[in-house]
């Protein structure tokens, strides 16, 4: 069994391991599906530490897709000062939930 990962998405990078449950950048997938990232950046198995130049190869994280939703509104406001402009957007980011079912190495 691998202890960890390091994976990217999203333009982001997660340290995943079995059974964890994240948070990333919406994903092209529907609920109960499943998603395979193959761009592992280091891997470790507890006792060694494998670091991908620039990804690990043979290395597959598997994530069963368990939402997508949107997060909290955030809201931004724009301001000058003395010259009556005032404007207000909110925004929600899309998310995709997933839970990383195993870490496999080809």
């Amino acid at each position: 069994m691998l202890a960890f990962a390091v994976i990217e998405t999203g333009g982001k990078q997660y340290k995943v391991k079995e059974g964890d449950v994240i948070f990333v950048e919406k994903l092209d997938a529907a609920e109960g599906e499943t998603v395979t990232f193959d761009t592992v950046l280091a891997l470790s198995d507890g006792e060694t530490f494998e670091v991908g130049t620039p990804n690990v190869s043979g290395v597959a994280v598997t994530a069963s897709v368990l939402k997508n939703g949107k997060g909290k509104k955030i809201y931004v406001f724009r301001y000058k000062a003395k010259k009556n402009y005032k404007k207000k957007q909110g925004h929600r980011q899309p998310y995709t939930k997933l839970q990383i079912q195993s870490i496999t190495r080809a």
